[in-house]
């Protein structure tokens, strides 16, 4: 069993991981299906959309529209696995391993178009730009941190950029990686404001959208898990109930090492593994580059692997496919 899985079995652990909740879908982990209960009447306080709810998601065939995806794969059996991605490389990568569902970690979209650590140095142009271009190859789950004066605007980019839902955290401005010490945390109130400003701009889309809120805390470390958990549930009643829950591994983090069947049994609708690309990336690239200043040639790291085959992976035979199929002969030989 991974380090730390006995905090979610008993309340009295004083471990503390990043935990982050799925405000506004139904979780399904069961290998039985069963119908939905009949939908009981919201309690005063507590954001309820009929036209969202889970039950309406059950059936039919998985949506062209990332959101619509989203909330059906969240609303059924099964636990969805993400794997982080940090540029077009790595959601290239990720798509022909068979993911149907990738994470663009802030840390890794911080990282990759800007070279700097998490520490709130990437704009929402960053992320936006960054999300547009990875949405474009398959519905696409995003992360970013926005303060509440930007919420409508950064919804309805993302909504329009193509991607299927968004964290809202409760980290100060000058936010960090959740996986940093050293983390603030504003109120209880700012942070459902902030919940409630991203569902009212989900909701007032014209044309409606399906866009996935999911509240996320990093007051664990800092104020203790009975407040973690008392802020996810008041982001869950700002935003709609059932909840599902999302867990946030990444290695020697400070979340415990689940691996996906653990999290699924214990309840998990949702993991990601943030940083799974990039840290991957920085080993790969870095001994790429440390073979070809000891030997002056990449012959090694290449491993076989000529531009064809790289452009393979990239998508090529699609390209070429497509342009035959529309009568050109651009790419009858490459």
């Amino acid at each position: 069993m991974a380090p730390g899985l006995d905090f979610f079995k008993s309340s009295e652990s004083s471990d503390t991981p990043v935990v982050q909740i799925s405000a506004d879908a139904e979780p399904e982990v069961n290998d039985t299906y069963k119908s939905p209960a009949p939908q009981v009447a919201p309690k005063p306080g507590v954001y309820y959309n009929a036209r969202l709810d889970p039950k309406n998601f059950l059936e039919g065939e998985l949506s062209l529209d990332a959101a619509t995806r989203l909330r059906q794969m969240l609303a059924r059996p099964g636990i969805v696995i993400a794997p982080g991605i940090c540029d077009g490389i790595s959601a290239r990568c990720a798509l022909e391993a068979g993911f149907d569902c990738m994470y663009q970690s802030g840390a890794a979209t911080t990282a990759s178009r800007l070279g700097m650590p998490d520490l709130a140095i990437a704009t929402l142009n960053d992320f936006v730009q960054s999300a547009q271009m990875t949405s474009q190859l398959t519905p696409l789950h995003n992360s970013a941190s926005v303060v509440l004066l930007w919420f409508a605007r950064t919804v309805y980019q993302y909504i329009r950029a193509g991607v299927a839902g968004m964290h809202i955290e409760d980290q100060v401005q000058t936010k960090r990686c959740g996986h940093l010490m050293g983390k603030q945390v504003v109120s209880r109130e700012e942070f459902i404001t902030r919940i409630r400003a991203a569902v009212i701009a989900r909701d007032s889309f014209p044309g409606g959208s399906n866009f996935v809120v999911i509240g996320r805390t990093d007051s664990a470390q800092v104020l203790g898990m009975e407040e973690a958990v008392f802020r996810l549930k008041l982001a869950a009643d700002a935003a709609l109930k059932p909840k599902p829950v999302l867990v946030n591994v990444i290695s020697g983090g400070l979340t415990p090492s689940f691996t996906t069947k653990e999290a699924e049994a214990l309840g998990a609708k949702i993991i990601i593994f943030s940083l799974v690309s990039c840290v991957a990336a920085v080993h790969g690239i870095r001994a790429a580059m440390q073979s070809l200043k000891k030997t002056g040639t990449d012959f090694s790291s290449a491993k076989g692997m000529d531009p064809k085959a790289f452009f393979e992976v990239m998508g090529l035979q699609e390209v070429v496919n497509l342009d035959t199929k529309a009568g050109g002969s651009s790419f009858d030989v490459v």
